[in-house]
């Protein structure tokens, strides 16, 4: 039988909970940074124990494998707001309308849709055939009336709802389709109507912040029509590019700024990946033109809508994850540990791209923010840093010896926009450091704060599983509220009620993305486990959350809630006072939120697979599936890890051409572990066979709520660290 509780395992160096409690203790504790009068010194190598990753649930021994040996070995698609899985279908436009005030096109006008209407039969029956025939009847009847949407029969099979919706996709581009609740708790209808808005209102109608009077760019297509949505909603496709670099080059060749743009999440940058995106006033046919010219990115399944996508506007994302080169002392070792992750879930740690590379931890700039020394925060921002590439260095050495912020500006690339943003402002307002600060954007300047907060959240979920383990709530612990527990508390904050935007701009940073922090609900009630409530057992394991700091959260009431103010402390940082009047940089002034300790993955599914090419895919990412109905030239750029996979010269010179354009509109401005993977790929003589014998895979797939990290899930089952620089050894 095996057992569960909190991993004593100590690989590659980890501060292990229950190995050495003393040293545990320590690292809970300690911080990595000297203060100065100008800057801060700061570790050269960030490792998961110093940002507070330091448990395991399981006991069970991990296996070797690497993740993310290719780009596509890491496929993630977003998963909105009604629980479907977004894909990549189609890369055409529909067909525009005939004039003003049409809400028809001419292929709709005149296409007979009988075959359509025949493979629908087969799919839904003769009721929900005939309803959608005398839909698209009255649709291209020209019939003056209003058109209103239809409601398919009851459907409690998740699968089969799905085929319904590609069906409409594949077949029907005209028609769009969503979920509503069935007559029953069991059962979910899909709606159908024609693809010509969004009424969708509430969060959707949001403004999005620091828009100003031009809440969207002035540049979009002038005489718009008037029956059409304002928005332009599509599937983005992209391959080893994070969201923001894939936006900017779509907006460079349309003419238009990034801020046009709408999306839920950012994705990571080494991955495979498919998300909804708006853009404001243009035209599908624009958009598909550019597939052509692309690299690596490919647009698709567009309609009109009237709401933009606000940041958080998505449940969560579906990754499929290939672990290669896996060695373990049996396979039995693998099942083990896999159905051990599914049963058990893993500790819901916010990952290492949280927190920004070795050579800038985010979380020790937010804390040098919230002790309110805006010229060590500005200094460290734009210090020269290691592990950068050799002309971003040397301009950051230029200003730091001669102080010439037109000159720096001149060398720093656009990506960087943190730093062009704060020296933009010193030119204007000399040594007004806090001003400085405050000239990036929002979204990026918070995220400091926000993973000074994740610090505190994940050495404080390693204490609690430390001491109390992973198998039972304890009294004092904090849950979510259930029944009659409702009405005898205050509403607090959920998940991250006040910070759901902070990765806006850090793309660089986020390996799942999830990207945003997503609320479990505004009105969730939170409250402390009882001895009542222990002897009921209302509560189980998966309810307990711990709290994001703030001033509208309670901590819980057992001694986990020291750690949070031990460690603050340690830092020069009170949770409770704040020693400036910022209310951006202060901990005191914001709401403050919860996160579940515990998260196990949902629709989960594995297999083991066997492999003797390196370079040859495991797992299909939607364009294979459009390339084997219709030919499709996507211009690939994937490498290994050690950047030679697969590549031959021409394919080198391709991409570095590709890099040189693309770099200037990344807006990821802190680097991370894995950022070099952005520079232009060196020329390698490349054996002529990647054979490598007979080799075990992993394949995973399983979807996570946004704001949760795969990283951790694998995490759970190597029992080893998830960086990129780690991952690297194992592929040499």
């Amino acid at each position: 039988m095996w057992r569960y509780g909190v991993s004593i395992l100590k690989p590659y160096h980890y501060f292990h909970c229950k190995s050495c409690p003393a040293d545990s203790k320590s690292n809970l504790t300690k911080t990595p940074v000297i203060k100065s009068s100008n800057s801060l010194t700061l570790m050269t190598t960030i490792t998961e124990s110093d940002v507070g990753i330091l448990c395991f649930i399981s006991h069970l021994p991990g296996f070797r494998g690497i993740l993310k040996q290719r780009y596509s070995d890491f496929i993630v698609n977003e998963v909105d707001t009604e629980g479907n899985v977004v894909h990549l279908t189609s890369l055409d436009a529909p067909p525009e309308a005939v004039q003003e005030g049409e809400t028809k096109t001419p292929d709709q006008l005149n296409k007979c849709y009988a075959s359509e209407i025949i493979k629908f039969r087969s799919l839904a029956g003769d009721t929900d055939a005939d309803r959608l025939e005398a839909f698209i009847n009255q649709i291209t009847s020209g019939s003056e009336e209003d058109i209103c949407p239809i409601v398919l029969s009851p459907d409690s099979d998740k699968s089969h709802r799905t085929a319904m919706h590609n069906f409409f996709k594949e077949n029907l581009r005209f028609l769009v389709t969503d979920t509503v609740d069935g007559p029953d708790s069991s059962s979910k209808c899909i709606r159908v109507r024609l693809n010509s808005g969004n009424n969708n209102k509430g969060r959707n109608s949001k403004k999005r912040k620091e828009r100003g009077d031009k809440p969207y760019d002035s540049r979009g297509s002038s005489h718009w029509p008037e029956h059409l949505g304002k928005f332009l909603r599509f599937h983005l496709y992209k391959e080893n590019k994070d969201t923001q670099e894939a936006l900017g080059l779509i907006g460079k060749m349309l003419g238009i700024q990034p801020r046009s743009f709408g999306f839920a999440g950012t994705k990571d940058k080494r991955s495979v990946s498919t998300q909804r995106v708006t853009v404001f006033k243009q035209h599908a046919s624009r958009l598909a033109a550019l597939n052509e010219r692309l690299i690596g990115i490919k647009v698709g399944d567009f309609c009109y809508v009237k709401d933009d996508f606000l940041l958080g506007q998505l449940l969560g994302n579906r990754f499929t994850i290939i672990l290669r080169g896996i060695v373990a002392d049996s396979e039995e070792t693998i099942k083990a540990s896999v159905e051990s992750l599914g049963r058990h879930g893993f500790i819901n740690y916010f990952g290492l791209q949280r927190f920004g590379s070795g050579s800038i931890p985010t979380h020790r700039i937010g804390a040098t923010l919230l002790r309110g020394e805006w010229q060590a925060a500005a200094s460290t921002i734009l210090d020269p840093r290691e592990g950068e590439r050799d002309f971003v260095s040397k301009a950051r050495e230029y200003y730091k010896e001669t102080g010439d912020i037109e000159g720096t500006l001149r060398q720093l690339p656009r990506h960087l926009v943190a730093e062009r943003a704060m020296l933009q402002c010193l030119k204007k307002c000399p040594g007004n450091y806090l001003q400085a600060l405050k000239a990036i954007p929002r979204t990026l300047r918070m995220m400091y704060v926000h993973s000074y907060q994740s610090y505190l959240w994940n050495h404080a979920a390693s204490m609690r599983v430390e001491k109390y383990g992973s198998n039972e709530v304890v009294l004092g612990d904090l849950v979510y509220c259930k029944g009659n527990d409702a009405e005898k508390v205050k509403v607090v904050p959920s998940e991250h009620e006040d910070n759901n935007f902070e990765d806006a701009y850090d793309c660089s940073q986020l390996d799942e993305i999830s990207g945003t922090d997503l609320p479990e609900g505004k009105n969730n009630l939170v409250k402390a486990i009882t001895a009542a409530d222990i002897s009921t057992g209302n509560y189980t394991i998966e309810d307990v959350v711990l709290p994001m700091p703030g001033s509208r959260i309670i901590y819980p009431v057992n001694d986990i809630a020291n750690v949070y103010h031990d460690m603050a402390k340690k830092d020069g940082i009170s949770l409770t006072e704040s020693v400036h009047n910022i209310k951006e940089f202060s901990i005191t002034s914001m709401t403050g939120s919860y996160r579940r300790v515990f998260q196990k993955p949902i629709d989960f599914e594995w297999e083991l697979l066997s492999y003797t090419d390196g370079s040859i895919a495991l797992s299909e990412t939607d364009l294979d599936k459009i390339a084997k109905t219709k030919p499709v030239n996507l211009v690939k750029e994937e490498k290994p890890t050690d950047g030679t996979e697969g590549q031959d010269s021409s394919d080198h010179m391709e991409h570095i051409e590709s890099f040189e354009d693309d770099k200037k509109f990344s807006t990821g401005n802190v680097e991370v572990e894995g950022s070099r993977e952005a520079e232009p790929p060196q020329i390698h003589s490349l054996p002529e066979s990647n054979s490598l014998g007979t080799q075990k895979a992993l394949k995973l797939a399983f979807t996570l709520p946004a704001s949760c990290y795969a990283t951790m899930a694998i995490r759970e089952l190597l029992k080893t660290s998830t960086s990129v620089a780690f991952h690297k050894t194992l592929n040499q």
